[in-house]
């Protein structure tokens, strides 16, 4: 059985998210995104970590959003169908992970901020710590090789980026807000606590 069929199998027994977790209102779907476990799967290799830090951009109003100045090629992913990704370059050497949320038609997305405990497998089954930092958004997506090949896809496994809920219970009292991180452009969007994170203990 191949790797991709065995972990497949495996995830049967997990609770890969699907469009109906991300048909939200983008600020839920943040928070709810903490203790989440993203996986990516890239060669041979299967890589994956606790979401650990989220942003949500939320509508053409959200002068922090990519949206707010409408829809345009690099953007209409975003007015899609839920549960898809949008990867966005910065500085010329960062690559953005994001989930689209609510509606189709309605423009909104989760900014992947960090992950912790971030292991990598051979096989899909025996997991090693991956010895990285992943807590920032380009650590992370430099980390678990993923660029712009999947944007626009589904979070799915057969797209090689998916989410799984294996029942991680954040408590209340380990999660923070804050205002976003970098958006000092969006005058008073910026202040927005829009942020989401679990607190290091």
């Amino acid at each position: 059985m191949s790797i991709f069929k065995q972990l497949t199998e495996k995830m049967k027994k997990k609770q890969i998210l699907t469009k109906d977790f991300f048909e939200r209102d983008t600020k839920t779907v943040a928070r709810e995104l903490l203790g989440k476990v993203l996986y990516r799967r890239s060669g041979n290799q299967i890589y994956r970590g606790i979401i650990s830090e989220t942003e949500a951009y939320h509508g053409t109003e959200d002068l922090a959003c990519h949206c707010s100045k409408g829809k345009t090629p690099r953007t209409e992913v975003m007015f899609g169908e839920p549960g898809h990704i949008y990867i966005y370059l910065i500085y010329g050497m960062y690559q953005m992970l994001n989930f689209v949320t609510m509606k189709e038609g309605f423009p909104a997305a989760v900014l992947i901020r960090g992950i912790k405990d971030a292991e990598v497998s051979s096989d899909g089954i025996h997991f090693t710590p991956l010895n990285a930092k992943t807590d920032g958004p380009g650590k992370l997506t430099r980390q678990l090789q993923i660029d712009k090949k999947l944007n626009k896809k589904a979070l799915l496994p057969a797209s090689g980026l998916w989410v799984a809920d294996e029942n991680i219970n954040i408590p209340a009292h380990l999660t923070g807000t804050s205002a976003r991180i970098g958006i000092d452009y969006a005058g008073e969007w910026k202040h927005k606590p829009w942020r989401f994170f679990i607190k290091e203990t």
